[in-house]
């Protein structure tokens, strides 16, 4: 059943990544949710360079307690404020083939209330 949904997930991120891309001016976030952890990127596709990443395995991050969707909301407001010192005010999310539920939509919330505008 798992290889039938990574066959699934991959088919969905191939469409998603046809129309979204990452450029200097409005890099691209995107998200990997294992069944522990959750990171994310802010990915700049035209020099194929990462620019910022979070993730709940961090030392910063690694104290905070609660359930999977707090921690990732944790991972979204601490990717915010990275972006902010950098200077990087808008983005466009990518969500890699996961539904727009759960951890996903928390650290995306929590990313918009850190002051990312998507």
């Amino acid at each position: 059943m798992s290889a039938v949904k990574n066959i699934r997930r991959t088919k969905i991120k191939m469409r998603i990544r046809k129309t979204i891309t990452g450029t200097a001016e409005r890099p691209r976030i995107s998200v990997y949710r294992s069944n522990k952890e959750i990171y994310a990127q802010i990915i700049d596709d035209t020099k194929g360079v990462t620019l910022l990443s979070a993730s709940s395995r961090e030392k910063a991050l690694a104290s905070v307690k609660g359930t999977k969707v707090e921690i990732a909301a944790a991972v979204g407001k601490a990717l915010a404020e990275k972006a902010k010192n950098a200077g990087i005010e808008s983005v466009t999310f990518d969500r890699n083939g996961y539904l727009y539920h759960g951890r996903v939509k928390a650290l995306a919330e929590s990313a918009r209330e850190g002051g990312l505008k998507f």
